[in-house]
């Protein structure tokens, strides 16, 4: 059984979805799972992403609560209606610096307003956590602009590293910070995936991520799919199966 409700944690309206097994009514949720949109998305657009997942984890007996918060700013301005951000990008810029292949530019970047959506997506989690047992397991992820937010609020955050990490179709920026912090990930598990043909964020540079990880001891896998800038499929069943063998791993 599932329920979508919009609630406010912090300064953030926040979709939240409860997956209950349909054997069994949980006291409290085992599993929170907060997702993160990209730039120039709805709040709402990875509702259904988690909600597979949480329908996943119900269907193995798991209790899942979902919550995938708004970015802070609107992009009515820029014509996209209903569009959020967690922070603002120079689209233009951007793809100036990808054509001429200026990725070091890119990957110590530190945007303005990155600070202050760390705070917030902070503030999220820890309210979010304290709603629940001490021992509920805590998944962040995130796609694109929402997955470089998840990394540095894993990395960076006033809240509790996540025990699973999910990157989809993100990127390295701060990375003089994040290969400092990078330690912080020690306890984590890191499912990270990325189209080859992405034209939005460039395929190397979530290799230079892959490679910050592994060079810190960071237990991280990589899907790299046959694809642009996306969720594929089988990022969802990789996701399950991250998730199923991180309960079974605590359980022991």
């Amino acid at each position: 059984m599932s329920n979508l409700i919009t609630q406010r944690y912090g300064s953030l309206d926040c979709h939240v979805i409860d997956h209950e097994p349909a054997t069994k009514a949980a006291n409290s949720p085992q599993v929170l799972f907060v997702l993160c949109h990209g730039f120039g998305a709805p709040g709402s657009d990875l509702v259904d992403v988690g909600r597979a997942l949480g329908q996943f984890a119900a269907s193995q007996g798991i209790a899942m609560r979902v919550l995938c918060p708004e970015a802070p700013i609107s992009l009515d301005d820029m014509g996209l209606p209903g569009g959020r951000a967690w922070w603002r990008l120079n689209m233009a810029a951007l793809m100036e610096t990808i054509q001429a292949e200026q990725f070091e530019e890119l990957h110590q970047s530190e945007p303005p307003g990155l600070d202050e959506a760390r705070q917030m997506l902070g503030e999220v989690i820890q309210l979010a956590l304290q709603e629940l047992n001490d021992d509920t397991v805590f998944v962040l992820g995130g796609f694109s602009q929402g997955a470089m937010l998840t990394m540095d609020t894993a990395l960076r955050g006033d809240c509790p590293a996540p025990q699973l990490l999910l990157q989809y179709s993100g990127t390295v920026i701060c990375e003089s910070h994040w290969r400092a912090n990078m330690q912080r990930l020690g306890q984590s598990v890191v499912y990270q995936s990325h189209g080859r043909w992405d034209p939005i964020l460039p395929f190397v540079s979530a290799q230079r991520l892959h490679e910050l990880m592994e060079a810190a001891g960071v237990q991280a896998s990589f899907h790299a799919f046959e694809g642009q800038h996306s969720i594929d499929q089988q990022c969802l069943v990789d996701s399950a199966q991250a998730l199923l063998q991180l309960l079974g791993d605590q359980s022991k």
